[in-house]
């Protein structure tokens, strides 16, 4: 006998999922992929599936999922080297990952997780399990993103002192020690300047007098940065530094 109370509110949620929930699968084995598209799909969820790398990254161009399934022994590049780029992207590093693989080994796994995987099935798994780990990753994707970022992004740059991320348009940048603590001070400052002597002490502790050593490393820094980003450090003659867009 139908239940129209239950039935409605269940087709309810479902449909909540398939509008904010989408999920990209990256598996080279067809039964694998149809197999595991079709119980998602029946949980409500939005699922794409991509049998190779290429058309993988073509759909992450188009858009973001909430999460991917990833498989490790792909055709043309490994899923572990996938996943290095994924975390490595600003635009994409906050995209959880489940790693899909026939290796079930420590190493394996110890790897995946350390590249920055959120979980790791070992094949043959159960659909059962496979649905139950990921509303699980999904509800802890979900209280990470209503957590504030803390995070700066002025231009092309982005640094997360959480992740002690820095990077330029994707890329990774290193810093040393003072040309990081100089340039949180700027990043801290929002757009305002911030006078010599402010920096000095801050970054060099207690200010004795004129010194050239910051104006050494404002140099590092904006070298370090790159050409376009090295502009966003801008000196405020007779007063100090500032750190915006152009």
């Amino acid at each position: 006998m139908r239940q129209p109370v239950y039935d409605d509110c269940r087709e309810n949620f479902y449909q909540e999922m398939r509008e904010f929930v989408m999920i990209y699968i990256l598996e080279d084995d067809d039964n694998i992929r149809k197999l595991v598209s079709y119980a998602l799909a029946r949980e409500g969820y939005e699922v794409k599936g991509f049998a190779e790398p290429k058309t993988f990254y073509a759909g992450m161009e188009e858009g973001l999922p909430e999460l991917i399934l990833l498989d490790i022994m792909l055709p043309g590049e490994d899923g572990l080297s996938i996943l290095k780029k994924i975390r490595k992207n600003i635009r994409t590093e906050d995209v959880p990952v489940i790693m899909l693989t026939a290796k079930s080994s420590e190493f394996d796994k110890a790897n995946g997780l350390d590249l920055g995987a959120d979980d790791y099935i070992a094949k043959p798994f159960g659909i059962v399990e496979l649905t139950s780990r990921v509303r699980a990753v999904l509800r802890r994707a979900k209280r990470t993103k209503n957590q504030p970022e803390n995070a700066y992004h002025v231009g092309k740059l982005y640094v997360n002192p959480d992740k002690h991320i820095i990077q330029v348009d994707g890329e990774e940048v290193s810093l040393s020690y003072k040309e990081y603590c100089l340039l949180m001070a700027l990043l801290e400052a929002r757009g305002n300047v911030v006078h010599r002597e402010e920096l000095l002490t801050k970054v060099w502790g207690e200010f004795y007098g004129e010194s050239r050593t910051l104006d050494v490393h404002i140099r590092k820094l904006r070298v370090k940065l790159g050409e376009e980003a090295g502009k966003y450090v801008q000196t405020v003659k007779g007063i100090g530094y500032k750190i915006e867009e152009c």
